[in-house]
This record gives structure tokens, C-alpha cells and sequence, in this order.
């Protein structure tokens, strides 16, 4: 891709069609660090009917570069007859705060008319959760059978359940963990730091600006994504092969390059940092008397999935909830070559775990 080609910004802006995207006010929230990001609005998209009660909803927590349409990057999970059934459950996927399509985030209008830029708070899992909270209020649904998501996606789903279990009747937390480790940490802040070195990044001002930081996010989608998959599945894919065309380029390479260009039609760089260091704060024994205790308190079902191949969010990161919750049903793992990707694409065997996580 041609540097003329690329967009300032892969974010939904307010002139692009909607689609299947629905918005609602939830108003002003007090972040965690005592910040207060005004107006907030949240997209989201549904599917099925609420029922009268409102007791029959389900919560999707959707991944650091997901969104709120959850066909489009989890298939074969929601719809009628399928593990998430439209037919019997109302399931609700937000957008997060802090996010690039549609809901508030730094490429939003503040209220002085400008994008928030650099002037956007730092978030982290427990503001999302706070404003997910409203959007349940709003939307008049009285507790979810299910909140379920995977990574960044699990970790909301167990504050879920730590801050909010008259709201939830069980969760399942998927590929993530109860605390952000140190290696996690190093991988994400040299992301950060790519992103952050595009001259094009400008303090992460660029929306006047012709051409936004996709390189420096690209280069970042590139090392994040060697962490989803696996090092058998790249050799064995790839190789040493080389592209055969007059690049020059490696598959691998091109491959990596594919996945770039394709984060940068649809995400903003301000988000992907904003995400990325609320995820790196990520510890649910904070201000709680540490993991242990925080975990140890759960009293509504937990379960949890791990990834057999998943080398950012490695299995004993799974078997520590497992080991530290009292209401946690024994670790489910999947086995996949496909890494930390492995719940987007074993979409039969997350399909089974899903219905047998839903409440009966």
C-alpha cells in the first residue's frame, strides 16, 4: 500500500454510513482516575428479542481489534439455532469506550468540536465495564444469563463478575487473565512505541492530516500478530518461502503485510494504544487485596477456556482463575495450532463450550 493510499484514520467517522451499528447516550462517567469523559455514546449492535422480563440477554465482550458486529469476527456463533441462539436469547455486543467504531474514543468529536487526540483519557477494564453497565441500564435489561469474552473480552466478563454478579448469573472468560503479565507488557509497549515513532503520529493529532501513523500500526499489527499465532503454524505455513512476486518479500512477510493494511481500514492508531494500555493495567486484585482475593470472592459460575497453543495468553494464566475461583468449573482447553487465534477460528468446539456455559 502506497503511502497516498493510506487513510489518516481506520475509525468510524460520524459522515460514514451507520450500517448495522446502533448508538445510544449514556452521559458523562468518572473514569478510575478521577477524570470525567463527558457525552459518551456507545455503538452496539443486538440480536433477538429482549423478552418482557428482561432476564434474557446475553453479554458479548468482543477482543482488543473486534467491534460490535460479533458475525463479522467471531462466525457461526450468534444467530437462529446457532451456540448463541437468536431465537431464545437477546445478545447485546457494545463497542467499547475508548474504541474506533462508534463509540466515544480519540477519534471522536469533544464537546470544543475538535477529535479528542491526544487530549483522550487513559482508560482502563473497569471504566469499559462502567460504561457497559449503563448501556444495560438504558437499554432497561435487567441482568445477563451470560457475560462472555475473549482476551481483553474475558477480562471485562470477570469484572463482571467481581463488581457486578447481581447483574450477571455466570460468565466465561476465554484466551485471558486475571492480571496483565510482564511479557505481555514488554510486547505491547514496543507496539506502542512504533506507533508513537511514525512521524506521521504527531503526539496523536493527525486527523487534520493527510496521512495518519500507518505505518507505525502497522509495524505494531505485525508483532501483535506473530502473538496470536503460533511459530509451528508460521514455519509450516510459510517457511523460508518467498512471495514469488517482484517484491522480493518472504510469504511470511507478505502475509504480516496483508494483516496490517487490513487493521487499517477499519482501526484507529489513538485506539489501538488507548486499548492496548488499559488491557497492560489489567489486574483484578487492585485496590481488592490482590488476585486471590479477588478471585476468591466470585460467588457466580466462571468458566474458563484456554488455547493449548496460546503463546500470549499461555494456559497457566487460564488455570490460575481456574485455581483461584471457588465457583469455577474445571479448565476447558481447546486444542488448535492456531495460538491465541485458535477462538476465532475452532468455531465448533467454541460453539459446544459456549451452549454448555449458558445457564439452563
Amino acid at each position: 500500500m502506497n503511502e497516498s493510499d493510506c487513510p489518516v484514520t481506520g475509525a468510524w467517522l460520524e459522515s460514514h454510513d451507520p450500517g448495522d451499528r446502533r448508538f445510544i447516550k449514556i452521559g458523562d462517567l468518572t473514569l478510575e482516575s478521577g477524570e470525567v469523559l463527558p457525552d459518551i455514546t456507545i455503538a452496539y449492535q443486538s440480536w433477538g428479542v429482549l423478552n418482557s422480563a428482561g432476564d434474557n440477554a446475553i453479554l458479548v465482550n468482543h477482543a482488543l481489534t473486534g467491534w460490535s458486529d460479533v458475525p463479522g469476527w467471531w462466525p457461526s456463533m450468534v444467530g437462529p439455532g446457532k451456540p448463541l441462539d437468536s431465537e431464545k436469547y437477546f445478545i447485546l455486543c457494545p463497542n467499547v469506550i475508548g474504541g474506533c467504531q462508534g463509540s466515544t474514543g480519540p477519534a471522536s468529536l469533544a464537546p470544543d468540536g475538535k477529535r479528542w487526540g491526544s487530549r483522550f483519557p487513559v482508560l482502563t477494564i473497569r471504566d469499559m465495564v462502567a460504561a457497559e453497565l449503563l448501556v444495560t441500564d438504558l437499554l432497561r435489561i435487567k441482568g445477563y444469563l451470560l457475560a462472555v469474552g475473549p482476551s481483553l473480552g474475558g477480562m471485562r466478563s470477570l469484572e463482571w463478575a467481581i463488581d457486578h454478579p447481581d447483574r450477571v448469573k455466570a460468565i466465561c472468560t476465554i484466551g485471558s487473565s486475571a492480571v496483565a503479565t510482564g511479557d505481555q507488557i514488554g510486547g505491547a509497549s514496543i507496539q506502542i512505541r512504533a506507533i508513537k515513532s511514525d512521524p506521521n503520529f504527531s503526539g496523536g493529532d493527525y486527523y487534520e492530516q493527510e496521512i495518519g501513523p500507518t505505518e507505525g500500526m502497522g509495524i505494531a499489527r505485525r508483532i501483535a500478530h506473530l502473538t496470536y499465532r503460533t511459530e509451528s503454524e508460521m514455519d509450516v505455513r510459510f517457511g523460508r518461502e518467498l512471495q514469488g512476486d517482484e517484491t522480493g518479500r518472504y510469504a511470511v512477510e507478505s502475509y504480516l503485510d496483508h494483516q496490517a493494511q487490513k487493521l487499517a481500514k477499519r482501526f484507529d492508531a489513538n485506539t489501538y494504544i488507548v486499548l492496548t494500555e488499559a488491557m497492560n493495567s489489567h489486574d483484578v486484585g487492585r485496590g481488592r487485596g490482590g488476585v486471590a482475593a479477588a478471585l476468591g470472592g466470585i460467588s457466580i459460575p466462571v468458566s474458563v477456556v484456554s488455547i493449548d497453543t496460546d503463546r500470549l495468553f499461555p494456559v497457566r494464566l487460564q488455570e490460575e482463575i481456574v485455581e483461584l475461583t471457588p465457583t469455577a468449573a474445571p479448565l476447558e482447553t481447546i486444542s488448535s495450532p492456531f495460538g491465541h487465534d485458535g477462538f476465532l477460528i475452532e468455531v465448533e468446539l467454541m460453539g459446544d463450550l459456549l451452549r454448555k456455559a449458558i445457564p439452563g
